[in-house]
């Protein structure tokens, strides 16, 4: 089943993650819940992308010190942080910490489901390019090291007879390397495959 997207609860009080499970489950939102945040940050690695919401105050690891980690880790997962009412100054230093929000309990649901969409939408492309980015450095990563020469000799602008003539190997086995670098990087032409080296970090301004 298709769900708008998915949502990590992270909340020590069991009756607010019931209520914004079944608040958020009804609004058609795949709903995990944690009752701590190293729960979670043990889980992330194997998590798909998703909008966390987050209370600020827990024992242990409160949510300022897993917006730290999370910055740490470079995560893309948009985060919103729960707060009570007299903790503003908490709420503005999540925000500086990468937050993309912070709602008051008690919160109005139709609030929190518009803050959702809200940061699913924003946080979405950032995820997405980061998993190409990831996707392209794998390819590259599959290359021989005679392969990756030639990647760079052809990204480079140089013709076969060149890059043959460079690594003292004849024209012919270039073309079968051509011929594998094109197949390993899942590049269809030369315009291409010099789109995924730009994306790989190989060309540099």
């Amino acid at each position: 089943m298709t769900t708008k997207g998915i949502i990590y609860v992270i909340d020590d009080d069991e009756a607010m993650r019931d209520s914004l499970n079944f608040l958020l489950d009804s609004s058609g939102f795949g709903v995990t819940l944690f009752d701590n945040a190293q729960s979670f940050l043990d889980a992330l690695p194997g998590l798909a992308f998703g909008c966390v919401v987050s209370d600020v105050r827990m024992p242990g690891l409160d949510g300022i010190e897993l917006l730290k980690r999370l910055k740490a880790q470079r995560s893309r997962f948009p985060i919103l942080i729960m707060t009570g009412h007299g903790d503003v100054p908490l709420a503005v230093e999540a925000m500086k910490l990468g937050a993309m929000d912070f709602l008051e309990k008690p919160f109005e649901d139709e609030r929190l489901i518009t803050m959702i969409e809200s940061a699913i939408r924003e946080g979405e492309p950032a995820a997405r390019n980061e998993a190409i980015v990831q996707d392209v450095a794998a390819r590259v990563a599959s290359l021989s090291p005679r392969e990756r020469q030639v990647m760079e000799g052809l990204v480079a602008g140089l013709s076969n007879k060149l890059i043959a003539r460079e690594y003292d190997i004849s024209p012919r086995t270039i073309e079968v390397y051509r011929a594998n670098v094109m197949t390993k990087m899942q590049a269809n032409s030369l315009s291409e495959l010099v789109r995924l080296a730009m994306r790989a970090g190989m060309l540099n301004d």
